[in-house]
């Protein structure tokens, strides 16, 4: 099943719209919180569940990993508000993401057996990493080193992603060829 890109495009578009966010990094967090959904933060060292999300009723609650990096649980808030948008579910069901790497592609993702978690990735990537930002920034860079990864680095820390994020998005975006 393919994933349903222009839906989710918008949809991240609009909430940035509605927030007023207009540069990086985005505040996903508060996004999630102004639409009514608790963002609890837990450590769970040891353990690989990055995140969930569980919703009763009309109510959600993100819940996220805080023994992740900070990158990582923006991107976990990002993910679940992705499930909680784009995927209805039935109320007192918990949707639980285990640790997850952004790949850029495996036997699983080429299958289409997956479609839920590829849309809930793209969803993070177009809401904290949205094209029209990522275009502005890339004009002001002439050459990228990937070697060094000093413009990378200071991207990825600008939109407070990782930098394997980044180059996941760059190359969607076709600005880089992998």
């Amino acid at each position: 099943m393919a994933i349903r890109r222009k839906m989710i495009s918008q949809i991240a578009e609009e909430l940035l719209n509605r927030n007023g966010i207009q540069a990086p990094p985005v505040p996903v967090q508060k996004i999630a919180e102004a639409i009514e959904l608790q963002v609890q933060k837990q450590e769970l060292k040891g353990s690989d569940i990055s995140g969930f999300i569980f919703r009763q009723g009309e109510k959600a609650t993100i819940g996220v990993n805080s023994a992740n990096a900070p990158v990582r649980q923006r991107f976990t808030i990002a993910h679940e508000l992705g499930h909680y948008l784009i995927h209805t579910r039935g109320a007192g069901e918990v949707h639980v993401d285990r640790l997850f790497e952004i790949k850029f592609r495996d036997d699983l993702s080429s299958q289409g057996t997956d479609a839920d978690e590829r849309e809930a990735n793209f969803f993070a990537a177009e809401l904290l990493m949205p094209q029209q930002f990522i275009k502005a920034d890339l004009e002001k860079v002439t050459q990228m080193d990937l070697e060094g990864g000093e413009i990378l680095a200071n991207l990825a820390s600008r939109y407070e992603v990782s930098t394997q994020a980044l180059l996941f998005r760059l190359s969607y975006l076709g600005y880089i060829k992998q």
